[in-house]
């Protein structure tokens, strides 16, 4: 990847009397960032940053958030427009390659996606090892991180050529393994992919086929999946992404970079925010109690807090959640599953969310965790596999991010500094002696 960095200004910094300066980096959007690699070496100080909330890490040209405007691009283009206007396969060649492929282009890559779905006869053991409760995203983790002991030609990371099959795996791959994680925790036989089907489609039919008839895909279900999938492609330097960028800057191969990048996001703080919103609905379980909880959430006394409501980074209304919501309802209509005491629950919710002065002011608007755990759960997919779903999403986001980070010429294995607050150097007692 050739850097784009362009120095506009000098920061300075001062310290013991001794100035050191710094070259500031102008970016397409967003703010400037001050290059501190010299820091350390010119005046023998680190930055104290928890979290990494002001420090970039990389220089990347994938993704873009505006929180405060409510802004996501990817690769320059406004999410709400890809989402409406491309299938999964277009915006997965968009952030792979970094423009919107041809006709041509796109019926290649998605040939190559669908030659590769099918997964080793032999992988399938690895299911039979896990208890048959086993959380999905434990089984992920696991089979993920096996896949480089049964794909030795695409592990050579310096190989642009075995770079480019490893991507098309993890992205056609992932589908397959997700649903058979699906199966497998439900006891019923495994479903393989048929080619003649898109992307989501045929991850509908491997969850939900049996095998004695078949699965007739509703294009309006697969539509919305298509969009939640979209919508969670990528999401600029989060954590699991970071964790992704981190592993692969130490040469790691891919397989075992999306693996941590999996487990990373199983965490409730990142992936199960919308298991976490719908938890939350069966908590208030019927439109007569939402009173008491909207007192609640209002109470700063009170350790109740809304899921799906506002969110960290975006401080306006989440450019996802308004694709997600069109989406949700289209779901729900297509479904008439309008009478679920949950889904009642979650659209007095949202009414109460737009229109509220506290939410309103507070800018507590639905986010797509909120709409996203609404439609998956009218789908069919149990709250164990919404994780599962965002992994099998973000996969695109983590292969074009490794990608990126394994091309830059300025990437460097990562090795975070700390300050130490810890016992000062002291000499060793016998403590038998003291």
């Amino acid at each position: 990847m050739k850097s784009d960095l362009n120095q506009t200004d000098t920061a300075t910094f001062t310290l013991s009397g001794k100035t050191t300066e710094l070259p500031v980096f102008q970016a397409t959007h967003g703010p400037s960032v001050v290059d501190i690699r010299a820091l350390y070496k010119n005046s023998g100080a680190f930055t104290f940053d928890p979290g990494f909330t002001s420090t970039a890490s990389c220089e990347s040209k994938i993704t873009y958030i505006d929180g405060d405007e409510g802004v996501l691009l990817y690769r320059g283009y406004p999410i709400d427009q890809l989402a409406e206007n491309s299938n999964f396969i277009e915006v997965a060649y968009l952030l792979l390659k970094g423009e919107l492929p041809s006709d041509q282009e796109l019926v290649d890559f998605d040939r190559s996606i669908t030659m590769h779905t099918m997964v080793h006869e032999q992988l399938k053991n690895f299911y039979n090892g896990f208890r048959r409760d086993a959380h999905p995203m434990a089984i992920m983790v696991g089979v993920v991180g096996a896949l480089s002991a049964f794909y030795h030609d695409s592990t050579d990371i310096n190989d642009p050529k075995q770079r480019l099959i490893a991507s098309h795996r993890m992205i056609a791959k992932m589908p397959t393994i997700a649903a058979m994680a699906y199966k497998y925790s439900i006891g019923q036989a495994f479903v393989f992919p048929r080619n003649d089907l898109d992307y989501t489609s045929n991850f509908m039919r491997m969850c939900f086929a049996v095998q004695p008839e078949e699965y007739e895909v509703n294009p309006v279900l697969s539509s919305a999946l298509d969009k939640i999938f979209i919508l969670h492609m990528d999401h600029e330097q989060n954590a699991s992404t970071s964790t992704v960028r981190l592993a692969g800057s130490s040469g790691a191969n891919p397989f075992a970079c999306i693996a941590a990048g999996i487990a990373s996001l199983w965490g409730p703080a990142h992936g199960g925010a919308n298991e976490a919103a719908l938890n939350m609905l069966e908590e208030i379980g019927h439109v007569d109690n939402i009173p008491e909880f909207i007192a609640r959430a209002k109470d700063k006394s009170d350790p109740f807090r809304l899921m799906g409501f506002g969110h960290r980074v975006y401080k306006n209304y989440d450019p996802r959640a308004k694709v997600m919501r069109k989406a949700c309802h289209e779901v729900l209509d297509a479904l008439g599953v309008q009478e679920d005491p949950l889904l009642e629950v979650a659209m007095e919710l949202e009414r109460i969310a737009l229109e509220d002065p506290y939410f309103v002011e507070k800018k507590l608007y639905p986010n797509i965790d909120f709409y996203s755990g609404i439609t998956l759960r009218a789908l069919g997919f149990p709250t164990e596999m919404f994780t599962v779903l965002f992994a099998l999403a973000r996969t695109v986001g983590w292969i074009a991010q490794w990608s990126e980070m394994v091309e830059d010429p300025n990437q460097k294995i990562g090795r975070p500094r700390q300050i130490y607050t810890g016992a000062a150097q002291r000499d060793y007692v016998d403590i038998n002696k003291r």
